[in-house]
């Protein structure tokens, strides 16, 4: 299966191109030590997040799409330094920034506080997920460290394969000052099918709490066991 991004010709030599999220992992996690002393638990040792595929798969699943430029943040004002080229045959905005009004979230248990900004992020992607696939367009997952929060969407971009797709976000951290690169990601991009599956609810049978225990029991005495195991 293949995501095709594309984007105008006159635009492609400057933008930071959409990349697989595994290559955009924070530089906090791979900083972070595989193991730590817990003084709450008087002193043991103790595995961290770097112990848990199913944080970092989902870390890594998808695609990131990169912020365009740099933006400069300075008094709850952000601006930027950015000169693309006018163009002339397409009605693509040369901003890499745009701005919704609160009242839009009228309603909505967002975290609005009085006069955050409600900001856009323009995307100068378009992107073709395959016949029957709809892609997820959400906040870089496990990315608590970004100022922003970048609100959910899902698009059918089989049929909507030419289509921008832009990126309401909420600007969550007022006293940020400096500047957010380009490059940062600002949306994580999942494929979907179409076709959801069903639930049906069960109780669990003797076997089955036996070998729950058995897999809960394994994963609590041998690191990499669910990796080693169970991933896909």
């Amino acid at each position: 299966m293949q995501i095709i991004a594309r984007c105008h010709p006159a635009l492609e030599p400057i933008l930071p191109k959409p990349q697989p999220a595994g290559r955009m992992l924070p530089d906090w996690l791979r900083e972070m030590p595989a193991q730590v002393e817990a003084p709450s638990l008087g002193g043991a040792p103790i595995r961290t997040l770097k112990h848990c595929p199913p944080f970092l798969d989902a870390m890594g699943l998808g695609l990131m799409i990169p912020l365009a430029t740099d933006l400069h943040v300075a008094g709850g004002q952000i601006s930027w330094d950015w000169d693309p080229p006018v163009i002339t045959d397409a009605p693509i905005t040369r901003a890499p920034l745009g701005a919704h009004v609160p009242e839009q979230a009228q309603g909505a248990p967002l975290p609005l506080a009085p006069g955050a900004l409600v900001i856009k992020f323009t995307n100068f992607w378009t992107l073709q997920a395959p016949e029957g696939w709809d892609l997820l367009f959400t906040h870089p997952l496990n990315r608590a460290d970004l100022p922003f929060v970048t609100l959910s969407g899902l698009v059918s971009a089989d049929r909507f394969a030419l289509g921008y797709v832009h990126f309401p976000a909420l600007w969550t951290a007022p006293d940020f000052e400096g500047t957010l690169p380009a490059g940062t990601p600002v949306a994580q991009v999942i494929a979907v099918p179409r076709g959801q599956p069903g639930l049906a609810l069960a109780t669990m049978s003797p076997d089955e709490v036996a070998e729950s225990r058995s897999i809960q029991e394994a994963l609590q005495a041998t690191p990499g066991h669910y990796r080693k195991n169970f991933r896909a």
